[in-house]
């Protein structure tokens, strides 16, 4: 044999194992086909009932990545009546399957209700949750065991809120003698600062009975601060008492300020409140005038000794003059902020604004270029104010078919995707997390792109932003037609760039996003809404989750916008603020400060949610307006002046040129959106008041 066939042979088999994998991985690759996701659909929906009626619907399926699904979903169902033997199979077959360990924590909860302990312990796993390492506890009560605190409570001692189940737990501690009084009152303290009064009402009664009354009195003043400062002028001074009162004081400025400048002028005398105490009050008195519109809010800011001042209270002293529009008072205002504070784009656009104002042109307009070269909402009125091209500098995500293929082997990923296409969104996100935790940059954008194209578009908002990879417009705002946004908006007379602007806003393209008021889908509607609009509109209303479906939500949400915006003259920023926190609320807002010009207006809007949420808004549309036109109309033009009527963009319309500046400055993270890359947390509540 030849000393070269040996190698030779070696290099044959190597192509000949390459080539293996690679049809492995393609065949990995392959997307299920339509009739496999019906037939879930169908087996799944058999499962949610429980038994065994799903296999037959489910035959052939045992390939499909989802199958696993199916019966985790049907034990769920039927928890009450399984027993430990069949869980067991299940985890055996699936051990590292999300389903198996969300059916482990269902069957532990369970297993808590029969007070079958034995078991219980012998599936427990730490990590599983607070309530069930209380039943833990509870558990290892029932065998004799004595509680250890350093041991078995510290942690869930230091947590301000815990779950019912860990009731039995702390009483057996309390009943052992380990809840001394120190305990008690840490964790009342920590309660106190997350604004938790059930905690300081559960424990009070294990107090003394005088240090139990002062201490509802401190969950008395975070539940009602009203009724707890009229009833402090009858408290003994005592440093609890003091706490509570000034607790009380603080939570009603936010309320209501001039009745909390009354209380603090009685109540100050009565107690012997420490410097710290006092800082705290008058801290918030200041701070809740400010936002109460009081025409002594900018002296109180500027009256607060330097120590108690935050980024909070120095921003509403510029706000407090941006109100009065005494520009000397905002240059002032500004220059008393951290250099850091000083820099962000919001501070830089009202420096110019004051600068130009005061005579100083050409300090202005350094400020101004500079800031036009950035893509946001200040970023904007620069250019518009000094004429220049709006600076956007998108990239483009390139895909490597290689990776792409290998990356599709990744089972959590590929169960992910389909989780997606078959409706079930929250599930796929678990699965995107669990399957991507720990992934490298580079993996990320290759799994954004492939979700992109599966029509997925709330990863690419969740994990581009930050840096360079907020460049990535066409994935961070995309142009979804099948929803059928544009002709909406049209048919509604709304701008179909501001739409396109409020659904990203609201929801960042997750279909299912659901608000904590209960705001549901792409344009984020509370129901006791939509059936209005419904109404008003002739369209077919079947009820609250008919709101998950885009199309319809679409349609409602167009229509609801064009309310807004008749509303308030046709003003989208207007609208924009009224949908997010009422039309009441806005409303209000006009009768206090409605001759000021509009980026004066948003800056002194008291929600700052609010204020973030129309400055991101109307930036997206501009952006929006960008990536269906190729340029965009101004920033400017949608900002009409209060009590001007808007004019919906036409053929005449002034059109911005964007281009990319020089040197690409990098692209701020949006307010609202820094979750990490794989986040499954939904959006942030749609409205301080939940109104739409």
């Amino acid at each position: 044999m030849s000393l070269h066939a040996a190698p030779r042979r070696v290099a044959r088999r190597l192509l000949t194992l390459v080539a293996a994998l690679w049809l492995i991985g393609a065949a990995s690759a392959a997307e299920p086909s339509e009739a496999q996701r019906t037939a879930f659909k169908q087996a799944y929906a058999a499962a949610q009932q429980g038994g065994d009626g799903w296999r037959s619907a489910a035959s052939g399926l045992q390939d499909y990545p989802l199958y696993p699904y199916l019966e985790a979903a049907s034990l769920t169902h039927d928890i009450r009546q399984i027993q430990r033997p069949q869980v067991e199979d299940y985890l055996k077959r699936y051990p590292a399957l999300i389903p198996a360990s969300d059916l482990r924590r269902d069957f532990l909860t369970e297993l808590a209700r029969r007070q079958d302990w034995d078991n219980f312990l012998a599936m427990y796993q730490p990590g599983l949750g607070d309530a069930l390492a209380c039943n833990a506890l509870q558990a290892q009560l029932s065998k004799g065991a004595q509680l250890d605190f350093d041991r078995d409570l510290s942690a869930l001692w230091s947590k301000s809120k815990l779950p019912s189940a860990c009731d039995p737990v702390l009483s057996a501690a309390h009943d052992q003698g380990l809840l001394t009084e120190a305990r008690l009152w840490d964790r009342i303290d920590r309660a106190a600062d997350a604004v938790q009064p059930g905690t300081i009402n559960a424990i009070a009664g294990w107090l003394p009975a005088e240090q139990a009354q002062s201490a509802q009195r401190i969950a008395s003043a975070l539940s009602d601060p009203g009724a707890a400062v009229v009833a402090a002028n009858q408290w003994p001074d005592s440093p609890r008492n003091r706490q509570a009162a000034t607790l009380a004081l603080e939570r009603l400025a936010r309320r209501q300020s001039v009745t909390a400048d009354i209380a603090w002028q009685k109540l100050q005398d009565r107690f012997a409140f420490t410097p710290e105490q006092r800082n705290r009050v008058m801290y918030a008195l200041a701070l809740f005038h400010a936002t109460d519109y009081d025409a002594d809010a900018l002296s109180r800011l500027i009256a607060l000794p330097a120590s108690v001042q935050t980024d909070t209270s120095r921003e509403w002293r510029v706000r407090a003059a941006l109100a009065q529009q005494d520009w000397t008072a905002v240059l002032a205002a500004i220059d008393a902020m951290p250099a850091t504070q000083q820099q962000d784009g919001e501070w830089r656009w009202f420096r110019a604004r004051a600068l130009a104002a005061t005579h100083r042109e050409a300090e202005a307009q350094h400020t101004l270029t500079s800031l036009a070269a950035e893509p946001t909402f200040f970023g904007f009125l620069a250019a518009d104010r000094i004429n220049a091209p709006y600076g956007i500098c998108p990239i483009e995500l390139k895909g490597n078919p290689q990776r792409e293929r290998a990356l599709l082997a990744n089972q959590g990923l590929l169960r992910s995707f389909e989780l997606y296409a078959v409706g079930l969104p929250k599930q796929a996100r678990r699965e995107w997390t669990q399957a991507l935790d720990g992934a490298d940059a580079e993996t990320l954008k290759l799994a954004v792109d492939l979700a992109y194209r599966r029509g997925w578009y709330d990863r690419a908002v969740f994990t581009f932003n930050t840096g360079d990879a907020l460049r990535y417009y066409e994935q961070r705002f995309p142009l979804a037609s099948q929803d059928g946004l544009v002709p909406q908006a049209e048919q509604a007379g709304i701008d179909p760039s501001w739409a396109y602007a409020i659904l990203r806003a609201e929801s960042a393209w997750m279909a299912d996003a659901r608000s904590g008021a209960d705001a549901r889908g792409l344009m984020q509607l509370l129901p006791s809404t939509a059936v209005l609009v419904a109404k008003r509109n002739g369209v077919t209303w079947t009820g609250g989750d008919s709101l998950y479906d885009p199309v319809i939500n679409i349609i409602l949400g167009t229509r609801y916008l064009a309310q807004m915006a008749a509303r308030f003259n046709g003003a989208p920023w207007l609208a924009s603020a009224a949908y997010n926190a009422g039309p009441g609320k806005v409303d209000q807002w006009l009768q206090a400060r409605g001759s000021l010009p509009p980026d004066l207006f948003v800056a002194t809007i008291p929600y700052k949610e609010t204020r973030e949420y129309v400055a991101r808004v109307m930036s997206f549309a501009v952006i929006y307006d960008w990536r269906q036109h190729g340029n965009a109309v101004t920033l400017s033009q949608r900002l009409t002046p209060i009590g001007q009527t808007y004019t919906l963009p036409d053929s005449r319309s002034e059109r911005k040129l964007v281009t990319c500046p020089a040197v690409a400055p990098p692209a701020p993270a949006e307010a609202g959106s820094a979750a990490p890359a794989s986040s499954m947390a939904p959006p942030a509540a749609a409205s301080s008041s939940g109104t739409h």
